[in-house]
């Protein structure tokens, strides 16, 4: 093991916390200048997922930052001149394009692995490699389908091997089409001077910690390792080196590191009132969000409803730099639907029900109806702030 500096600055919880929301652009005025592309940034990594509530979660990471920022301008943001692509990170995430060097290290990982869940049959790799060349970019469906029966998880042949050609890095996907992955060559779609895989395993992972903690504040190495979902023993190996500092955080019962900028200057600013993607990287790894916020998340979508607690896609609510609830929504028309609202005491409602009403403004509904509170008697209370709200 590494020989580590002794942490020679100290942080309360609090000074913490507000480390964290500075670093994940959710306290302090928003750059709105940078717009989108400066949230992917800034962040490093924005995870992808199917479920679309009130929108995907792609588009909701930046909305919690930036407001109501047109949904086709995100979408632009991302894929307009191949400013992003994606990869897989802490899951499946949009990553700036100017990271692509440094996941080297990952693509050469998966052109060494001996066992994959899908075996590739003959050919199939070169037809879609030579069909990509001669029409690109399609989707997996125009290169020749992308599933043999109605199961998900039945890929064709040339769905096994377009998405394999893509974790090598040699196809990109260049946008979304009806979530629906539309693929070309990296030679075509990443710029000239950053298609390479130059850079070594220890330089690739030394500018992944250095990024983790930057997008991070300030976090354990367990935080750091999870946020491109790198092995415990490769942050060992480079954190001396990534420009991190060790520091001690009251409360928390392992060491933690620090981005050396973000202890220059006490964290000041405006704090967002906001709707919260469960896939937010603010949010994202449960025992680091309970640890932060003393909240206790649980995406739910995946457990049999009979079992649910607070709702499919629960939202948590973030509001004055804590957690102090969440909402599990739907869409009827033009009515934004609290399916369920849990709130941390009466003095959350009038910040749930200013985080419900721009949401709803954003997506274009002109109603919200609150169905269950928990509490109940806070259900009222709700109603008549968001009705004040709404005009």
């Amino acid at each position: 093991m590494t020989t580590l500096p002794r942490p020679t600055t100290t942080l309360t919880a609090d000074d913490a916390r507000r480390i964290v929301l500075r670093a994940q652009g959710l306290l302090g005025a928003p750059d709105r200048r940078a717009g989108v592309r400066g949230v992917l940034r800034h962040l490093g990594a924005i995870q992808l997922d199917t479920i679309s509530v009130l929108a995907r979660s792609h588009e909701l990471v930046p909305y919690a930052r930036l407001g109501a920022v047109g949904r086709r301008t995100v979408e632009a943001a991302y894929w307009t001149d191949t400013h992003a692509f994606e990869y897989w990170s802490h899951a499946a995430c949009l990553l700036p394009i100017e990271e692509w060097p440094h996941f080297a290290f990952r693509r050469r990982a998966y052109r060494d692995r001996p066992h994959w869940h899908h075996e590739l049959p003959d050919g199939a790799y070169d037809q879609v490699i030579k069909q990509l060349r001669a029409e690109g970019p399609l989707t997996a469906t125009e290169l020749g389908g992308a599933k043999k029966t109605n199961d998900w998880w039945d890929w064709s042949g040339t769905k096994i091997a377009v998405e394999r050609a893509l974790m090598y890095g040699e196809v990109v996907c260049v946008e979304r089409r009806g979530w629906k992955r539309v693929y070309d060559l990296a030679e075509r779609a990443v710029p000239a001077a950053l298609l390479h895989d130059e850079l070594d395993d220890a330089e690739c992972l030394r500018r992944l910690v250095r990024l983790a903690g930057e997008a991070l504040g300030v976090g354990t190495r367990a935080d750091i390792a999870d946020y491109h979902r790198l092995r415990a023993e490769q942050v060992e190996s480079v954190i001396a080196d990534s420009g991190l500092v060790p520091v001690e955080v009251e409360g928390w019962a392992k060491p933690a590191w620090a981005d050396p900028a973000a202890l220059a200057a006490p964290p000041r600013g405006r704090h967002r009132t906001t709707l919260l993607s469960p896939f937010d990287s603010l949010v994202w790894e449960r025992a680091r969000t309970e640890r932060i916020f003393g909240f206790t998340h649980r995406l739910e979508a995946y457990v049999p409803k009979p079992k649910r607690v607070h709702g499919y896609f629960a939202m948590p609510v973030l509001a004055g730099g804590r957690l102090v609830g969440r909402v599990d929504p739907a869409r009827q028309g033009r009515t934004l639907v609290a399916k369920q609202v849990t709130l941390d005491g009466p003095k959350a409602v009038p910040a749930v029900a200013r985080a419900l009403a721009e949401a709803a403004s954003w997506v274009d509904c002109t109603d919200v109806r609150v169905e269950r509170a928990d509490p109940p008697e806070l259900r009222e209370p709700l109603t008549r702030e968001l009705a004040g709200l709404l005009g």
